[in-house]
């Protein structure tokens, strides 16, 4: 069981280097998607309370968050300028391009590469930057053509305007293709204690040294539910998100974790998650959840 009274820290979960680069960074970030209005849209119901989140992670260790200028839109960004900005040299900002919002709310994909430039030129700007540190492709879909818009990340990566490539929701196939034309540092995929379909490709990564995010790893908008995490939590004192968050960190090295929450709270509770060590016995059990659906 982690200390109840103690202070959480981001650094209790180990650090990560991304390959070919100095880009070190604690294991326990933090995704910064929960900060935008409901559905990820519009402003912040509390936004005094969103910019303290962002202020207390860092203040607990957190040296890696995950944005994207299509979180409100652009809501979550200004927020991270509002409470962080002058950045400290410590701290890995990630984002995403290769998607927009309509005026509806709606999640428009499109990877054109006058698109993709404007997108990280306007993530530069309003997070206050003159270089992404990464920046990841979001993808669609296996049926997606990764070649194109990854030969414009390429393009931009040799220009400058962002240090290193991710790509996100892709299958296998389109990872290689991706790697044939840049190196990829990092993979942000949907993968959870329930949404498995990822084994492969963590492993043959973390062979080769490159980070695995898993986007929604407490379920997203659907909270993860299972008899058999609900146990394992009881057995620990702890609660199930930060048993599922556990799991992920001690599924392998090359995990790397971004809970987003919209409160202090949670935020403490899910960096706690960071010092919480699971038995043999109760990753064998987690592990069972995936079968047992």
């Amino acid at each position: 069981m982690t200390e109840a009274h103690s202070t959480p820290s981001a650094a209790a979960a180990g650090r990560f280097t991304f390959p070919g680069t100095s880009i070190s960074v604690n294991r326990m970030g933090y995704g910064a998607m929960q900060l935008a209005g409901p559905h990820v849209f519009g402003e912040p119901k509390d936004p005094d309370e969103a910019r303290a989140v962002l202020r207390e992670a860092r203040e607990l260790g957190v040296d890696h968050i995950d944005t994207s200028d299509f979180y409100g839109p652009h809501v979550t960004n200004r927020l991270i300028r509002e409470a962080l900005h002058p950045y400290a040299d410590d701290l890995t900002i990630v984002t995403k391009i290769g998607a927009y919002r309509d005026g509806e709310g709606q999640w428009i994909l499109k990877r054109d590469a006058d698109f993709l430039r404007r997108s990280v030129e306007e993530n530069l700007e309003r997070l206050g930057l003159d270089r992404m540190a990464i920046v990841n492709l979001r993808m669609g879909g296996p049926e997606d053509d990764v070649a194109a818009p990854m030969e414009t990340m390429r393009r931009m990566q040799e220009e400058g305007l962002l240090g290193h490539i991710g790509v996100s929701t892709v299958d296998e196939r389109q990872l290689a293709i991706a790697r044939s034309i840049a190196p990829v540092v990092c993979v942000q995929n949907h993968y959870n204690l329930v949404q498995r379909a990822d084994e492969a490709m963590i492993d043959a990564l973390a062979a080769d040294g490159i980070a695995y995010v898993p986007y929604f790893p407490l379920g997203g908008f659907t909270p993860l539910q299972a008899d058999r995490l609900t146990a394992v939590a009881a057995d620990l004192g702890e609660s199930a998100q930060a048993v599922a968050l556990a799991w992920l960190l001690q599924r392998s090295p090359n995990i790397l974790v971004i809970p987003g929450t919209s409160r202090r709270a949670h935020l403490r509770a899910n960096v706690a998650a960071a010092s919480l060590r699971l038995s043999p016995d109760h990753v064998r059990r987690l592990d069972e959840i995936r079968t047992a659906q």
